[in-house]
Order: C-alpha cells, then sequence, then structure tokens
C-alpha cells in the first residue's frame, strides 16, 4: 500500500516537472499576474482590453462596422478612427463632432450654441439633445467660438453725459483735400484708405483661411472650416470698433419686419457718430463735402446728418420702417418675399461676429474674373459665397480689416459726389463702388473687386 501511494506521488510530482514549473514558480506566477493588473488598474488600463481579448480569444476577429453604408469595412481600415502609437493602434477612439462641440462647450462656459438664434420660421419646432447643439454632417472642422470682449458696450446705452470718448485727431493739413483730390474721386477714396490708421494688418491682428474657390453658380461647399481663424481680441477694444459692434444686435433680420429703435439704441447711435467723427477718415470726409458746398461747415451740423444718413429708417419690401443703410450695408437683411435671399451685410466685423455664433457658414471665395489674381490670406478685398441663418447669399464683397470709420467714410463720400458705379483706387485694389439710391437715402452701397 505504501509503495502505491509513493509511486502515485513520484508520477505527480514527474508531471509537474514536465510542464517546467513547481509549486512555488505558480504561486509567483500568480502574484506577478496580480501585481501586472493592478499596476494596470492604476494606470488607467487593463479591464477593457482585457475583456476585449478574453471575449475575442476563441472567435475569429470582426470587421468594423461603417454606418454609412451599413456595411462591414475591409480589414485594411481598422485602423481608421484611432490614434496609432508605434505599431499598435490605442484604444482611444477619435472623439464624434458631437463630443468635440461638447467639449468646447464645457471649456466655453457650456452656453447653448444656438442662443439667441434668429428663426426665421416662426413656430418652427427646434430639435433638442446634444446640449442645445446641432449636427450638421461633418463637413466642417469644429473649431471653438470666438470670445469676443464685451464688458464696456451695455456703457454706450447709457445718456451722452456719461459717455466717454477718445481725443479728437489734429486738424492738420494733412485732412485737407488737395485739388486733385477734390477732382478726382479716385484720388480722395484713395486718401482715405490712407488715413485708415485704425485698418488692420493680414498676420498680425487677424488670420483668415479662404478655403477653395468656386463659380458664382456652384453650390459645393468649398471650405471645410471658418473664414476667420482668429482675430486679435484687442481690436475690440479699440473705441470705434467696440462701439460699432455694439450696434449690431440692435437689428431683426426679417426684411419684412418693422424696426422699434429705443431710446438706448439711439444713443448708441449718437455714441457711434461721435467716436467716428474724432477720427481721420470722417474729419476728411467733412472737409471734402464741405469744400464742394454739398454740407455745411458747422461739424454739428455734420454729424447730425450722418446720423440721419445711417440711421433713419425707411421702407424696404413693402413694410414702412423697417429698414435702413445702417442695417442693409452692414448688418444685413434676409427677404421673404419668393425665395428666401440674403441682401447688404457686407461687413467684415458682421461676418466675423456671426460666424462666431454659428450662424453663418462660410463656403469658398468666388474665382476673380481676372486670371492669375487668386486671393489668399493677405488680400483684404474678397468676393465670397456664405449662408446666413441658413439662407445662401451666391455671392458677397467686403473689405476685410478696415476701420468701421473708413467704409462709412467711403460710402457717404460715393453717396453725395459719385454715381451708381465708382471706379477707384484703394491701396493695391481696384475696386467698383456700387451706390444705389433710395430717393435721398442710400439703398445700398459696397466693393466689387474690378477684373
Amino acid at each position: 500500500m505504501d509503495g502505491l501511494i509513493k509511486g502515485l506521488m513520484n508520477a505527480a510530482i514527474d508531471r509537474l516537472d514536465d510542464r517546467g514549473g513547481d509549486g512555488d514558480d505558480d504561486r509567483a506566477a500568480r502574484d506577478e499576474r496580480s501585481r501586472s493588473t493592478w499596476s494596470q488598474v492604476v494606470s488607467g488600463q487593463g479591464d477593457d482590453d482585457e475583456q476585449e481579448s478574453a471575449g475575442n480569444r476563441n472567435r475569429p476577429a470582426k470587421q468594423p462596422y461603417d454606418q454609412q453604408t451599413s456595411q462591414w469595412t475591409p480589414q485594411e481600415e481598422q485602423n481608421e478612427g484611432w490614434e496609432v502609437s508605434g505599431s499598435e493602434p490605442s484604444r482611444r477612439p477619435q472623439k464624434t463632432v458631437n463630443e468635440e462641440y461638447e467639449g468646447r462647450n464645457e471649456a466655453y462656459g457650456r452656453q447653448d450654441y444656438n442662443q439667441n438664434r434668429w428663426d426665421r420660421k416662426e413656430g418652427e419646432e427646434k430639435e433638442e439633445g446634444n446640449d442645445g447643439w446641432e449636427t450638421v454632417g461633418q463637413k466642417k472642422h469644429p473649431k471653438p467660438r470666438h470670445k469676443v470682449q464685451m464688458d464696456q458696450w451695455n456703457g454706450y446705452k447709457r445718456p451722452a453725459s456719461e459717455q466717454q470718448y477718445s481725443d479728437e485727431v489734429e486738424d492738420s493739413e494733412n485732412l485737407r483735400p488737395s485739388r486733385e483730390e477734390l477732382s478726382d474721386l479716385s484720388n480722395a477714396c484713395n486718401k482715405l484708405w490712407e488715413l485708415d490708421i485704425n485698418r488692420l494688418v493680414p498676420g498680425k491682428d487677424y488670420e483668415i483661411d479662404i478655403g477653395e474657390g468656386k463659380k458664382v453658380r456652384d453650390r459645393e461647399d468649398m471650405a471645410q472650416g471658418t473664414l476667420f481663424s482668429w482675430v486679435n481680441d484687442d481690436i475690440f477694444r479699440r473705441p470705434t470698433f467696440s462701439r460699432f459692434c455694439s450696434l449690431l444686435d440692435n437689428y431683426n433680420p426679417d426684411q419684412g419686419s418693422k424696426e422699434v429703435v429705443t431710446s438706448e439704441e439711439r444713443q448708441e447711435q449718437a455714441a457711434f457718430i461721435e467716436e467716428i467723427s474724432r477720427t481721420a477718415p470722417i474729419k476728411y470726409l467733412h472737409k471734402y463735402l464741405a469744400s464742394k458746398g454739398i454740407l455745411s461747415e458747422d461739424y454739428h451740423d455734420f454729424k447730425r446728418t450722418l446720423t440721419s444718413l445711417w440711421f433713419d429708417l425707411y421702407g424696404r419690401g413693402g413694410t414702412s420702417g423697417s429698414s435702413s443703410a445702417f442695417e442693409h450695408v452692414f448688418v444685413g437683411e434676409i427677404s421673404q418675399r419668393g425665395e428666401d435671399k440674403v441682401s447688404g451685410f457686407h461687413n467684415w466685423l458682421q461676418f466675423y461676429l456671426e460666424e462666431a455664433k454659428g450662424r453663418v457658414d462660410y463656403q469658398g471665395y468666388i474665382f476673380p474674373r481676372r486670371r492669375g489674381e487668386i486671393p489668399d490670406s493677405e488680400t483684404q478685398l474678397l468676393t465670397i459665397q456664405f449662408e446666413w441663418n441658413g439662407v445662401l447669399k451666391s455671392v458677397s464683397s467686403t473689405l476685410v480689416g478696415v476701420s468701421p470709420e473708413f467704409e462709412v467714410a467711403l460710402y457717404t463720400l460715393c453717396f453725395y459726389v459719385g454715381r451708381e458705379d465708382n471706379q477707384v483706387e484703394l491701396g493695391p485694389y481696384p475696386v467698383n463702388i456700387k451706390c444705389y439710391r433710395l430717393g435721398d437715402r442710400i439703398g445700398s452701397v459696397f466693393p466689387v473687386a474690378e477684373s
């Protein structure tokens, strides 16, 4: 009996030796596996990978599922959507568009993407979900919304006695129009360009990505991202820029809606005119028009005329008191008579702010009529295509980076002195300033790149 037991024990030991280990080694291996598992837990690895490995150990690998085609994609595309570290794909999938937006939404105070969004169709139901974000395909690269300094804007609604303005530029000989300028509108417009010391410098004050070019009739989106990559925050602290921007939210984009102007908004208008009237372009404009006997030499009368010209309401689209020169040219309007269309909207600051809010979808630049003159990130006269609140503007033009005082002076000068077509030079750009009148009012005025 003792011999039988001893024989069985020896056989068991032999089998252990054949497996290449003993009891202590097995315990050491188990301890090592335990320590390895714990280190993976501490470092955030292990559970998911181990479960995946265990679950997949005895079955063939499955091809990834393509949700768009409802098919399993080929094996060579398995790594798509994963970050590759070395030769092994890590187990961290790329974020979806919604996840990217939600992350940035969190970083920027979780403000609703559609906050203050204008609804063109009254009573239209809005989809909810995704923390208030709308997903529109994945053709656009999600980007963080721009943050603009607006702290001082509410102060512009205060009474005139509480306003503080920048110092006036000196009344120098440089601001008096020459004989050549008085006899040639192009020379006068180019002088305004030279006097625009607040004009921004591409690459230093802002950066744009013009995307790809297209023809006016094309409807394919040729821009993967936004037009403006960034704008220096400091420019929104400049007095004329910030006062201009404070006016932009005073209007209803619906061309048929009657505007209601509050006393605070009137004060904003007056404060803006007073601010720009202290700059060189506006002072030059006054001297030019006074020299020709078109407007009074009294500067206070001139400012009142400027206020009336740009802010007095008139009828457009069959509704009285529904529009103004400022609203149409700088803010933009949407006509709902027949097919919806965008009219006006020629200011780059308005474009930047609306793009930052997600209301503008830039879709590429329009090919210039002259071959070989393709715009780039340095170009400050652009012809573009975009959607605003879901409505397409197939062709539009804008002077990028110019100051508000320059545009007001330029367009006012062309209204009083020019015609419908005004071929002028603005620095390096040959431009046609198109000017349409509604009686004694500015119906529309905007730049067109000359061929």
